[in-house]
């Protein structure tokens, strides 16, 4: 019998979600939830009827819809986002709620009234790209509404979306209202840099992992730098591809100053350009051109840290700008493969870890002195225990240790590679005090080191130090603010309040890490234990439930290997949590 395949059409997508729905749910979880149901059945259900579209499905805090028209997807996208300006305008009593909207042109699948297809995945990912109240569509639906509908558009130029192979070019549309700038983070008290993702101007996407690169090492060399405050290269790295002014970028990572540049690659020869931005008045402070062949790449790393070192900061001394210029190895080969290695260990997925092990591995053997190679490699096998990926075996925890050690061993003066070889061995391995060790010489060495500051707080958790533990876990999401790895900060906040019987703010913060990553296997833990103490028995069972999807046949007696503790009354507390939320103590 032949195979049924599966129903295509070309639909245009339009795809919208909550801004800020966590932060909206902790603060006003009743009146969050009933603004929500006003807007979907006052705005977007009559909307969406009004200009001929389908509800495919809600999805939590948002929704799905399809189009057999591209105009009437971008028209109704408009009409939504101006009576939503309305009606948070009108309504003092309800949480100000703001939606984005992404809108794609694709061909997909229909199974049982659910649509599938890539075309939907791109639709995601351009509503992330939009700002809170505004809309961004891909370039086809652009060229499919120009002159039929009175829009402005600004182009963002070719964007890589994440788990989307080619870049996408994307549009923001005007004519959506104007919204309200969220609260400014406070300047801390010395100089302030975020160093935004350099422009790929090579014209080969395969060359963005080598921009990418370029901007890690200018952020490691200033945040070297005791006497500034350097943001992370994950909020730093938000972001990428999409036009956001400077004052705004200034205003949500509360810095003073603001470097964007751009790399050009051409065969032996690299061009790195530079700018330096006031981010309170967006003038121009610094600007410059570097140009040199790929074999004096460090030196022109080097040139670009300086020369923004001395624009903002002329009383630091030489020394610690010589200081700044360490390099992480003199093999350009294989420092390509450690920064392909980043790339993927950054896609947070199975793939993607194994993808970076080998890349770690291939720096290693090119460089057998790169100790954040090393690093890097032992942390990766850390993130594999932590999403089960799968479990790590005693012959790879032995290798773990090799790894760590010999990071530490070789990067006597690499922070990152302390950090993430302590990390490795005090999760992975089991040693707590050599890691904490190793991890308080990072934050010495470097105290703009958000990693060090995250893993230094779940070290304390797991050494009992509930009060150590969240004071550095709010230095990591300070330093950090828009890390895509917030879940794994708010995780171990979770696990910091929790140690600590302090169940209701556990569980807030516990969901919102299952909130950002469903897959994380110890955030799901946390979830889960906290919710049964507050005696929420459908988010306990229900975080079990993926649980035992993530790790089919998980006990509570396993549960230690996830949550090394030191003390029995927190892995005990732990346990019975989970027991109490339906997770068995042994396998059926």
């Amino acid at each position: 019998m032949a195979e049924t395949r599966p129903l295509r059409r070309l639909a245009a997508i339009l795809v919208a979600d909550v801004v800020g729905y966590s932060g909206l749910m902790e603060a006003d979880e009743a009146g969050t939830l009933a603004a929500l149901k006003t807007r979907r059945e006052g705005i977007f259900t009559p909307s969406i009827g009004e200009h001929g579209g389908r509800i495919v499905k809600l999805m939590g805090d948002g929704l799905l819809v399809e189009f057999a028209s591209a105009v009437d997807a971008v028209a109704c996208a408009l009409a939504i986002q101006k009576r939503l300006a309305v009606i948070n305008d009108d309504i003092a009593d309800r949480p100000g709620i703001q939606f984005r909207i992404g809108i794609n042109l694709g061909d997909v699948m229909e199974d049982d009234a659910d649509i599938y297809g890539d075309g939907i995945n791109i639709a995601s990912r351009l509503e992330g790209l939009a700002p809170p109240g505004g809309i961004c569509i891909a370039g086809n639906v652009h060229d499919a509404v120009i002159g039929k509908i009175k829009i402005t558009a600004e182009d963002l130029g070719e964007c890589q979306l994440k788990n989307i192979a080619r870049p996408v070019r994307a549009y923001a549309l005007g004519g959506a209202p104007q919204t309200r700038p969220g609260p400014a983070l406070q300047l801390p008290d010395k100089p302030s840099i975020a160093v935004l993702a350099f422009d790929n101007l090579s014209g080969d996407a395969e060359q963005e992992y080598f921009a990418d690169g370029i901007v890690e090492e200018i952020i490691t060399a200033l945040s070297r730098m005791k006497g500034l405050f350097v943001i992370a290269r994950n909020s730093s790295f938000a972001y990428k591809g999409r036009s956001v002014d400077v004052k705004q970028i200034g205003r949500e990572l509360g810095v003073r100053y603001v470097l964007e540049g751009s790399v050009r690659k051409a065969g032996s020869r690299v061009r790195i350009t530079g700018q330096l931005i006031d981010a309170a008045t967006g003038i121009h402070i610094w600007a410059d051109r570097f140009d040199g062949a790929l074999s004096d790449i460090f030196d022109l790393q080097d040139q670009v840290t300086t020369s923004v070192v001395g624009a903002i900061l002329p009383k630091l001394e030489q020394a610690e700008i010589e200081r700044a210029q360490t390099k992480p190895t003199d093999n350009f080969d294989a420092y390509q493969s450690y920064m392909r290695g980043m790339a993927s260990f950054y896609q947070l997925s199975e793939e993607g870890n194994r993808g970076a092990l080998v890349h770690f591995y291939r720096a290693i053997d090119l460089d057998r002195q790169f100790a954040s190679a090393y690093g890097m490699a032992a942390r990766t096998y850390a993130q594999r225990k932590a999403f089960g990926w799968p479990q790590i075996r005693n012959d790879e925890e032995n290798e773990v240790e090799r790894l760590a050690r010999q990071a530490a061993a070789l990067g006597k003066d690499d922070a990152l590679a302390l950090t993430m070889g302590g990390i490795a061995l005090g999760y992975t391995v089991g040693d707590l005090d050599s890691g904490d060790k190793l991890i308080g010489r990072a934050l010495a060495l470097n105290p703009n080191l958000a990693a060090a500051w995250l893993f230094s707080g779940w070290t304390k958790v797991w050494l009992g130090d509930s009060p150590a533990a969240i004071e550095r876990l709010t230095r990591a999401m300070r330093l950090s603010p828009q890390d895509p790895n917030m879940f794994n900060m708010q995780a171990a906040l979770a696990g910091a309040h929790f140690i600590a019987s302090e169940f209701e703010t556990a569980l807030s913060l516990a969901a919102a890490a299952v909130e950002n990553q469903p897959n994380y296997v110890l955030g799901n833990c946390i979830l889960a234990a906290s919710a049964a103490y507050c005696g929420r028995r459908a988010e306990a069972r229900a975080a079990v439930t993926r649980l035992l999807q993530l790790e089919p046949g998980l006990t509570t007696s396993e549960v230690t290997r996830l949550f090394p503790a030191r003390r029995s009354e927190d892995r005990e507390r732990l346990i019975e949590g989970l027991r109490q939320a339906g997770l068995s103590s042994q396998q059926s």
